[in-house]
């Protein structure tokens, strides 16, 4: 892609609204909140205690708008503590020369690592670098610092305060969540009927899971439906797949096909029944097709046979656990042990996190980082922007620090929309605020109603765009500011300015020392080979030793390779963004090459989903041979994820060993049903390998 399209492309979405608002009940829940920080301090403290208190409250209040599992109010009083921290630290650093900008580039540093937690945590350690350029603005002694850094956490408490007296849809995002997962299995059933290899998007499997980690709060507290379903969903996914392969399912053509067909219709009309009564929390209502999924061949109709018959009693079973659970409300008697089947998950509390987030940042403290290179970047860009505007003896140069802060992002289509958004959004909301200001002149109390009116439109508008959002923040910023002295035209014109230099810098910063997600997709690849390879390999030792418990062991790995895989999806989304051409960050390896390749792996994946699918029971008969296969395969993928890092050819000859001693075994064997399986799921893992290898040929020659 070109530079001209790339930022053409990316101009537009920072500029596409979107008609669906944000909640209005939770955007007016935070206006609220707002007001009765600022209103009171400033009828008792005055104009600068209250600008404090009320930036506090309106940044904690965002954070709670931000895509997060974990109860609002607990991210309303972290953003506000470490939003008084950071005002308390930037006070006493305004007061010595010279210090105040060493403070805000290590200060923006930390900002920019904190993305390695989350996008939640990046976005409101990135807001603590705002908050502390504004309020610092405001003259005070070092001994009313701590009083500014107390009244800024003060807001972020009332904001819980309010969220905890004031729920609003307490458990809407995790029916959400969950009942997209029954929606993706329903869409997915209707896939496999014109397609039996088709692929699950896991993608609402991971947001369910996410979802379903709650804090010991949460788990006192949540709606009994809302209990085990994620497991059975998870138990789901690979019957259907089991189901409709013609390779360990039903026959590729032929009366029992359609039957498939018929039996994958009808309970993919029973998901879509059950992710809509928990999407509203009313009771299911099956359709009449349901009866279909009871036990093939038991009506009128070609029977089903062999692993086929065995995987429609199992999506019968599930689906009618699933429908149970709903309508006793109480999904937590479902007992039936699986291997892989997800358990209760419990989210530690935020300071029990802070181990782990320390953790997780300081393994991103290495050069090739794209985290640690937009921390970097961001510090730079934040403190030269602080630096430039010095000179010029604005009283409001803070705009160009602060507009750079909130533009930028770790990728590039995020740095470029934003930043475009944020400068349009900025001159309106400046250009709006201003002119009233200079034809209404009101007073104290009607600019600060103002600026509570203007922060709610700011709520009401986060899921609109960034553009809208931003004439909203700059315009609650400029009411809020509005209550110190000062000319509001000239400071118009600073605003507008500076807001202009920040933002062009930022822009010109990341076009000069960008992280292009292209030269990263080689190393995302060989991640989720390697993390795949582990995946079938954990799947295929079950069946020597089914006696065995693993089912701890099939689920992380499978989580891991979804984990991977998605890493590497959004990789490829981000790198589809980026102009110009860039290197894979694979010599020779093209990115045709790396989309074949990720085909491959997909296949890899689906031929484990499709074993997993038919796990035996503890007393089934061991499959001789399982765990040396196994064992060949994880330490193979292993080392072709390393060959395609380093340049070494791809090849998987000790695989098809492997292979080969496994059908001997099992030739001699009275391995059954499970033998069979598990020849038919080897032979497709065979396949994908050498899909795999052909992807990639020939890359290692041009190394």
């Amino acid at each position: 892609m070109s530079w001209f399209a790339a930022l053409r492309d990316t101009a537009r979405t920072g500029l596409t609204l979107d008609r669906a608002l944000t909640d209005p009940k939770r955007a007016l829940r935070g206006a609220v909140a707002v007001a009765l920080v600022l209103f009171p301090i400033l009828a008792v403290s005055g104009v600068r205690l209250a600008t404090s208190a009320a930036m506090g409250a309106f940044i904690a209040g965002a954070a709670t708008f931000q895509r997060s599992f974990r109860p609002r109010a607990s991210l309303a009083v972290a953003a506000g503590i470490g939003l008084g921290i950071s005002s308390f630290l930037g006070y006493l650093a305004a007061g010595v020369y010279g210090l105040f900008p060493v403070l805000l580039a290590v200060w923006a540093f930390g900002a920019g690592l904190a993305w390695a937690i989350g996008p939640t945590a990046g976005v409101v350690a990135t807001n603590t670098v705002s908050v502390m350029l504004i309020v610092v603005q405001l003259p005070v002694s070092t001994a009313t610092a701590l009083g500014h850094g107390l009244v800024a956490a003060f807001g972020g408490i009332v904001q819980a305060a309010v969220i905890t007296l004031w729920p609003i849809g307490s458990w809407t995002a995790q029916r959400d969540a969950l009942a997209d997962t029954y929606a993706e299995l329903a869409d997915y059933a209707r896939r496999l009927r014109q397609d039996p290899t088709a692929h699950v998007d896991p993608e609402p499997f991971m947001t369910a899971r996410h979802a379903s980690a709650v804090t010991p709060w949460q788990d006192r507290h949540r709606p009994p439906e809302l209990r085990g379903l994620r497991g059975i969903a998870e138990r789901i996914r690979p019957t259907l797949a089991a189901l409709a392969d013609p390779k360990v399912g039903a026959p590729e053509e032929g009366p029992e096909r359609d039957r498939a067909r018929e039996v994958l219709a009808a309970a993919a009309e029973v998901m879509d029944a059950l992710a809509r009564a928990i999407r509203a929390g009313d009771p299911v209502r099956l359709p009449r097709s349901a009866p279909l999924l009871t036990v093939a061949g038991t009506d009128e109709g070609p029977r089903l046979q062999g692993a086929a018959r065995r995987s429609v009693r199992r999506l019968g079973g599930l689906l009618r656990k699933a429908t149970d659970a709903l309508e006793r409300g109480d999904a937590d008697t479902i007992t039936t042990p699986v291997v892989g089947a997800g358990g209760a998950l419990h989210r530690p509390s935020i300071s029990r996190m802070l181990p782990v987030a320390l953790r997780t940042v300081r393994r991103q403290l290495r050069p090739r980082s794209a985290i640690f290179q937009h921390a970097v970047r961001l510090a730079g860009v934040v403190t030269v922007a602080y630096l430039l505007a010095r000179p010029f003896g604005f009283h409001h140069g803070y705009w160009a620090p602060m507009t750079a802060a909130m533009v930028m992002r770790p990728d590039f289509a995020q740095t470029y929309s934003r930043g475009v958004a944020r400068l349009v959004g900025t001159v309106v909301g400046v250009a709006v605020s201003t002119l009233v200001v200079q034809l209404a002149h009101p007073g104290e109390w009607v600019l600060a109603a103002l600026a509570v009116l203007c922060i709610g439109g700011a709520y009401l508008a986060f899921r609109t765009g960034y553009a809208l959002t931003t004439v909203g923040i700059s315009t609650y910023v400029v009411f809020l500011l509005g209550l110190q002295a000062g000319n509001p035209l000239e400071t118009a014109f600073e605003r507008v300015g500076m807001t202009l230099l920040g933002g062009s810098l930022a822009l010109l910063t990341y076009a000069l020392f960008p992280t292009w997600q292209t030269a990263r997709l080689g190393e995302r690849l060989a991640e989720w080979l390697a993390a795949a390879g582990r995946y079938a390999a954990a799947v295929v030792a079950c069946y020597e030793q089914p006696a065995m418990p693993r089912g701890r062991v099939v689920r992380s790995a499978l989580l891991d390779s979804r984990e991977a895989r998605s890493e590497l999806i959004q990789a490829m989304e981000r790198a589809d963004a980026e102009p110009g051409r860039h290197e894979s960050g694979l010599a020779g390896v093209t990115r045709r090459q790396i989309d074949r390749a990720r085909a491959a792996v997909g296949h890899l994946g689906r031929a484990a989903v499709l074993l997993e699918a038919h796990l035996p029971a503890a007393d089934a008969e061991p499959v001789p041979g399982a765990a040396e296969y196994a064992e060949e395969l994880q330490l193979a993928t292993a080392l072709a994820a390393g060959a395609l890092l380093t340049g070494r050819p791809v090849e998987f000859a000790a695989v098809r060993g492997a292979q080969e001693r496994l059908e001997a075994g099992l030739a001699t064997a009275a391995a059954g049903v499970q033998g069979d399986v598990v020849r038919a799921g080897t032979r497709l893992v065979g396949v994908a390998l050498r899909d795999l290898e052909r992807a990639l040929r020939g890359s290692s020659e041009g190394r």
